[in-house]
Formats: C-alpha cells, structure tokens, sequence
C-alpha cells in the first residue's frame, strides 16, 4: 500500500504546475479589489496612481494566466508522450488490441503490413 502513495503524490513539475495556476487564481480574484481601491485613489485626487494600480494588477493576472496555460500545456504533453502517463489494466498487465479472429463484424478487413500506406 505504501508503494501507492509514494506513486501517486505529484512531481517537481506537477507541484510547480499546481503553484503557478494557484497564484493566477489568487491574482485573478485580486483584479476587483484593486478596481475598488483604485477608484478610491481616484475619487481622492491620485488619478494615475489609481489607473496604475488597476493597469498593474490587471497585467500581473493576464501574465500568470499566460505562464500558468503554458506550463500547464507543456507538463500535459509530457505526461500523454508516454514518459508518465501509461495505460494498465487492474491486474497489472498492459491493454492490448485484439484482432479481428472472433470478432462479431463482418467487415472487417485485415491488411499485411506490406499493404499499409503512409499519409502525411
């Protein structure tokens, strides 16, 4: 049971995927509150200092956002190319295709690997 967990907990990359996405949802949410004091500031005569602060805190969410999407791509494409995500049944052993023999279909046709064509 012990070789489970220790198999299960995420890696280095998963746990910076899961900070960098964590940190972009606390700026996204942090966008209103700065709209909210940003127009204090400018109600209290600090117009541009309210339009930075708003601009600021806007940028610094789209640019998470961004890094958060690309990480998050680039760890998902590792784990579908085979290097961790692997597909096994219960028991243990791999999937395999079974072959026409036995099937229920009538039409189906087999091929030599002679008769397979490469498209591009």
């Amino acid at each position: 049971m012990t070789g489970w967990y220790a198999a299960r907990t995420p890696g280095r990359s998963a746990r910076t995927v899961i900070a960098v996405t964590a940190l972009a949802l606390l700026l996204v949410a942090a966008v209103p509150v700065a709209l909210l004091a940003g127009v204090v500031m400018m109600m209290l005569g600090h117009v541009i200092g309210g339009l930075a602060l708003f601009g600021g805190s806007v940028l610094a969410a789209a640019v998470t956002v961004v890094l958060a999407g690309m990480s998050g791509t680039r760890h998902l494409r590792k784990l579908v190319s085979g290097r961790g995500f692997q597909v096994m049944q219960q028991d243990g052993g791999q999937y395999t295709v079974a072959g026409p023999e036995g099937s229920d279909y009538p039409d189906i046709v087999r091929l030599d690997p002679s008769e397979y064509t490469e498209v591009r």
